[in-house]
């Protein structure tokens, strides 16, 4: 028998997952658009990443807020992402106020961005031109608080549609530049593009993004409508004089449907225009309609059974909180050292 001793193969350490970060304002009920470009995704995500999911409440006061209709929406939009699928053992859930690092960090931000690149983001410039009387110091300077809501927790990925990839480039320049003077702090954040179903349309108006500040309450799909609503929008919604259920740069209502369809049901465009071949948009409207409100159904009954129980809600949003305060925490103790402020002595 050989004198050398044995040892044990050394087991290689799992992978660390990648982080996934994003948040939504607390502006009105989910669209169909908010839950198939973003929520509907975020379920799934967390199975293969340490997500981190947010009520983005504090962005929402650049346009001036009822301060009770405020509180309430929070509390909803809270109950929906948990309806919606996203589980708080397994992701970090938590409403952006209740996280002080979030605002001290923006600030120290804004401090880091230019007046130029500031001015020309597309949003800033849309929201001034629909609220002119109220063109605020937080509406001009919210990107600088969006970099923050990203930088503190060293995303590695940003769950991005098409209109936010300029919010997404502004972080990483930011970032870089707070780098480039200072140190490595920040970690330079990627955009995470859903491989489909990124932009829903509104169904009256397919030119334009469904939204839930429309006018037109036609124009979307709440994710609490029940299905006679869901049913009576879809039937309403515009298509065109030709009655042929195809994927044409010339049709964009019914890209917008076969789209939805598409990712409600997982069919390609080619299979759903195989299934309603020879058949009306009566019926192509019918069957959106119906799996929508099927694929909706669950978050309708988990919401309500969720937003009656405000204890669990409380004890959840507060679990939350503390264990991002913890995260962010160590970014922003870094930064405060970095830039030279005196340590927090609470």
């Amino acid at each position: 028998m050989s004198d050398e001793k044995m040892t044990a193969p050394v087991e290689a350490k799992p992978e660390k997952k990648k982080i996934i970060l994003s948040g939504i304002q607390p502006t009105g009920i989910f669209t169909l658009g908010n839950y198939i470009g973003a929520v509907r995704n975020w379920g799934q995500l967390q199975e293969d990443y340490n997500c981190y999911y947010f009520v983005a409440d504090l962005h929402s006061l650049t346009i001036r807020q009822d301060p009770a209709d405020l509180r309430k929406q929070s509390l909803e939009a809270f109950a929906l992402l948990l309806a919606a699928g996203i589980d708080p053992e397994k992701s970090l859930v938590f409403i952006q106020s209740h996280v002080r690092s979030h605002a001290e960090l923006g600030w120290i931000l804004a401090c880091n961005s230019m007046f130029g690149e500031l001015s020309r983001m597309t949003q800033f410039k849309d929201k001034a031109a629909k609220h002119a009387d109220n063109v605020n110091a937080g509406l001009f300077t919210y990107p600088s608080l969006m970099a923050a809501d990203i930088l503190l927790y060293q995303a590695d990925y940003v769950p991005v549609g098409a209109d936010q990839t300029q919010h997404l480039e502004f972080t990483r320049n930011v970032a870089n530049r707070f780098n480039g003077i200072y140190g490595n702090v920040f970690k330079l954040p990627e955009a995470f593009l859903p491989k489909e179903g990124a932009k829903i349309m509104s169904l009256q108006d397919p030119a334009k993004k469904m939204s839930k500040s429309d006018p037109n309450p036609k124009s979307r799909i709440s994710i609490l409508d029940d299905e006679d609503t869901i049913m009576r929008k879809f039937r309403s919604a515009v298509t065109d004089s030709e009655a042929h259920v195809c994927y044409r740069d010339d049709k964009p209502g019914i890209n917008n449907l076969m789209t939805i369809y598409s990712v409600v049901t997982g069919k390609t465009y080619g299979q759903i225009e195989a299934e309603f071949e020879g058949k009306g948009y009566g019926d192509f409207k019918t069957a959106v309609g119906e799996a929508v409100s099927e694929e909706l159904r669950p978050i309708r009954e988990n919401f309500a059974r969720l937003i009656g129980d405000k204890a669990y809600l409380e004890e959840t949003y507060k679990m939350g909180a503390e264990r991002a305060e913890r995260i962010s925490g160590r970014t922003l103790a870094k930064v405060r050292k970095k830039i030279g402020l005196l340590a927090n002595p609470f």
